[in-house]
């Protein structure tokens, strides 16, 4: 018996509005298929390729395997008609949540950032607290060079709080005058974008956009290159000097400047985990390896997948609130390729590689591998 679709103009209007028509130009050639990391893990990879011609036709049949995709970009690298499948994706899922059809669990996602200003449950009230140690100015866009803009995940996650400590030490070296907002910093909505959400994710971006105008924000620098990412592709610009930037591209300025110096040797073999948000979305892959081979010491070596071939540690996209079963999560695969460069520490810059990489090490109990982020690595380095 024959299957039978019925094609829903409205849904392909709606697809169509949502992606900017990016699906029209595919043309099944199935290199996104092939190209996905979910084939390297599971049985059977997704079908990216169907899911492009569901939203050429308008359809949006339900799939469980919409909720897979971390949004990495590896497909888009490697399109021959540069189709922004991500977006596609992105949009497929914004019509699984008119339809009150989300994957369980990320619900509370959005519920968690509309009532706490946080992915995370966690209370509003205790978005600085780890800083309550530290004399960290609010700031004045008058005395400050700089927003320090932290985070969701680097405020309530400890793990990522370290980060955020070596930044800060990293700034203070340097002379950098900078201030944070404190409990008022808002949420950039990038949790809410990556699980498909638009329509909240406009509302976030409304909000939050107010709140740098009003504090006179121009320079912001971003622990997160997920949070950089919509600063810098999906927010507005609201004054002619208003500038995003990941931090890793911050520090690499400050040691062009001469700022910033590393006179401390370390001696360790390091390689680097690009991420995918600043390697594929962003194109950014020389700042993180600037601020690591300037580092006296440092033997750096790069793992097969490197650059734009990086290979997605498995957070994006709203994976980080969902269940990935043992043996197909992409960072087991990453941690062997470390250890086949020799490497004794495997260098990234974002909390969710952090995250990832590190409960791979821990689950295969590797002992020779230690993971850090670039400021991690680099507070070392100075004498202070």
């Amino acid at each position: 018996m024959k299957e039978t679709f019925i094609l829903d103009d409205k849904v392909w209007e709606q697809l169509i509005e949502l992606t900017d028509g990016a699906a029209a130009v595919c043309f099944q050639c199935g290199v996104c298929t092939a190209i996905c990391p979910w084939g390297l893990v599971k049985g059977e990879t997704i079908s990216v390729r169907n899911f492009m011609r569901q939203a050429q036709l308008g359809l949006q049949d339900g799939n469980e395997n919409l909720w897979l995709c971390t949004t990495c970009a590896q497909c888009e690298a490697y399109c021959p008609r540069g189709v922004n499948i991500a977006d596609v994706f992105l949009g497929l899922r914004y019509l699984a949540w008119q339809r009150n059809q989300p994957e369980e669990g990320l619900p509370t996602l959005l519920w968690s950032v509309y009532w706490n200003n946080n992915p995370w449950e966690q209370p509003p009230s205790q978005r600085s607290q780890w800083a309550k140690n530290l004399d960290l100015s609010v700031f004045d866009p008058e005395q400050h060079e700089i927003l320090y803009y932290v985070g969701c995940t680097t405020s309530y996650d400890r793990r990522a709080q370290k980060i955020a400590l070596s930044l800060i030490k990293l700034f203070e070296e340097a002379g950098v005058r900078f201030g944070i907002l404190g409990d008022d910093e808002p949420c950039s909505g990038e949790e809410v974008l990556s699980v498909g959400h638009k329509h909240y994710f406009q509302e976030i971006i409304q909000r939050s956009s107010q709140v740098f105008q009003d504090r006179g924000v121009t320079k912001l620098v971003t622990t997160s290159p997920h949070s950089f990412d919509v600063f810098y592709n999906h927010y507005p610009i609201f004054n002619e000097d208003f500038r995003p930037l990941h931090y890793a591209q911050y520090l690499a300025e400050l040691l062009e400047e001469s700022r910033l110096k590393f006179t401390n040797p370390i001696e360790r073999k390091v390689t680097f985990q690009d991420p995918c948000y600043l390697a594929r979305h962003n194109g950014e892959l020389d700042a993180p390896r600037k601020v690591i081979e300037a580092i006296p010491g440092i033997e750096f070596v790069e793992m097969e997948n490197h650059g734009i071939d990086t290979l997605c540690c498995g957070g994006g996209g709203g994976r980080m609130w969902l269940e990935t079963a043992p043996g197909e999560r992409f960072s087991d695969l990453r941690v062997k390729e470390v250890l086949e460069t020799g490497a004794d520490a495997l260098i990234t810059s974002c909390p969710y590689c952090v995250s990832c990489l590190e409960d791979s090490i821990k689950a295969q109990n590797i002992q020779e591998v230690e993971v850090m982020d670039v400021a991690e690595l680099a507070v070392l380095a100075v004498s202070g």
